[in-house]
């Protein structure tokens, strides 16, 4: 089965949701809040209950990254909800100050709707991913992760990125059980 991502913003969507992110950054360091979104003040297509990732990089670091992976409310409120946990809830980082704000570059990642893979093996999983297309969601147990697909600029091997992924989830990198949850999903991503 081929995923088909049906997500397509127009640059002004794309804009908007941009300087959305940056408004609720802004004004979590303003308020320690994020920004309250009018959602009927926006475009249609950024009203659609969509579920996105904003991730923040200064100087080409990652800064933060938080977002869903279930759509649950409309995509500019979550693009507003996530650059404020990206700047200031985001456990690996301390809470971004007001100096780093000038130097952040925002990417926003649509998630489109994760499907469930089959497979019989690890192998077997690692023939059918594709790397630099595929973002993955790791489940087993209480144990959980998702690498988004700019995850492959670093990590280009599939091999690799499951490892990592694993590592993610919290178990070992060699680890391997034959009732492993595996989805994979497609994204949408602009900065």
């Amino acid at each position: 089965m081929v995923l088909m991502l049906s997500i397509n913003l127009s640059k002004d969507d794309q804009q908007a949701c941009i300087d959305v992110a940056k408004q609720s950054i802004l004004h979590g360091l303003q308020s320690g809040s994020a920004l309250d979104v009018v959602t009927e003040n926006y475009a249609r297509t950024l009203q659609q209950r969509l579920a996105c990732f904003v991730s923040l990089h200064k100087q080409g670091q990652l800064r933060g990254c938080i977002g869903s992976l279930e759509a649950y409310q409309p995509l500019i409120n979550d693009v507003a909800e996530h650059a404020f946990a990206a700047a200031f809830n985001d456990p690996r980082f301390p809470a971004l100050q007001q100096k780093e704000f000038k130097d952040l570059d925002i990417e926003i990642s649509v998630l489109g709707q994760p499907e469930a893979m089959q497979f019989n093996s690890e192998e077997d999983l690692l023939r059918q991913i594709r790397p630099g297309t595929d973002g993955l969601i790791l489940e087993h147990r209480y144990h959980r992760g998702t690498f988004l697909p700019s995850v492959w600029e670093q990590l280009p091997q599939a091999d690799d990125f499951l490892q990592h992924l694993k590592v993610k989830a919290g178990l070992d990198k060699n680890w391997w059980h034959h009732d492993v949850k595996i989805s994979r999903y497609e994204t949408f991503s602009f900065s």
